[in-house]
């Protein structure tokens, strides 16, 4: 089994987060380098990845389907530079930005493997987005199944190398939405899973969880979850570029000084 690094709240892990559309072959260049650009982002940026949308793997919304997802991370804080040059500035030319948010992690549900360098280049492995909104009145119950139960059954995962990673990230505020999006969400799952044939969590999970949880697995907590939360929109991707192995090494060095 493989040893982990996980980050919970108050290491203060942000992550600035990006819902962007690029149709344009132009401008998913212009994206792709803008991307590339994330060491002068400032002393507290840990790193940054984009991600290209592949497809739907579930969809409790309407809404149109938008074409990239970024997350940029830092520590401690998101300089007003960053803020101002990646949400109030302009996007490249034929890049619309539909939502960018604040994230932080959810308590114990945010687990790297030691020495993570991203799925690039494992083409059984994609990664994983999953867009939820919990209902506000069940937030503290959802965050306290996360962190007993959900968050501890991934960890095992990831130690097994069924998951490449397990990032449980919560909305701490919306900088921006184009109403054009069609629909929003309160919570961020980033994982990286079976790149063919994948059917969710519940057969893996459901394993571990019968460990964790005193009433049962899978279907005992995820009909518990079933009536706090829906899925907007879960995908799968392509990573363009994973420049988050920073992040890992951050924490790592947290955890042992």
């Amino acid at each position: 089994m493989t040893d982990l690094v996980s980050i919970e709240q108050e290491q203060r892990l942000v992550v600035l987060a990006r819902t962007l559309d690029a149709p344009s072959t132009e401008g998913q260049h212009a994206l792709e380098r803008e991307a590339g650009e994330w060491g002068d982002l400032g002393p507290t940026c840990l790193g940054r990845s984009l991600y290209r949308h592949h497809s739907i793997f579930k969809s409790q919304s309407d809404a149109p389907v938008w074409s990239h997802a970024e997350f940029i991370y830092f520590r401690d804080l998101v300089p007003a530079e960053a803020i101002a040059r990646l949400v109030l500035d302009p996007p490249p030319p034929g890049v619309r930005l539909l939502r960018a948010e604040l994230l932080a992690t959810t308590p114990g549900a945010f687990h790297f493997p030691k020495g993570w360098a991203g799925s690039a280049g494992r083409p059984h492995r994609k990664p994983s987005i999953e867009y939820l909104d919990v209902d506000v009145a069940f937030l503290a119950a959802y965050r306290d199944i996360m962190r007993r139960y959900i968050g501890p059954g991934a960890a095992r995962l990831v130690a097994l190398g069924t998951l490449g990673t397990f990032r449980t990230l919560e909305t701490t505020a919306v900088l921006f939405q184009d109403p054009a999006l069609g629909t929003t969400w309160n919570q961020v799952h980033l994982s990286e899973v079976a790149a063919e044939g994948f059917k969710g969590f519940g057969q893996e999970l459901d394993a571990v969880l019968r460990d964790i949880s005193p009433d049962g697995g899978f279907t005992s907590l995820f009909a518990e979850l079933a009536h706090m939360r829906t899925i907007p929109r879960w995908t799968l991707n392509d990573p363009v570029i994973e420049a988050d192995a920073g992040v890992g090494a951050w924490a790592a060095g947290l955890a042992h000084p």
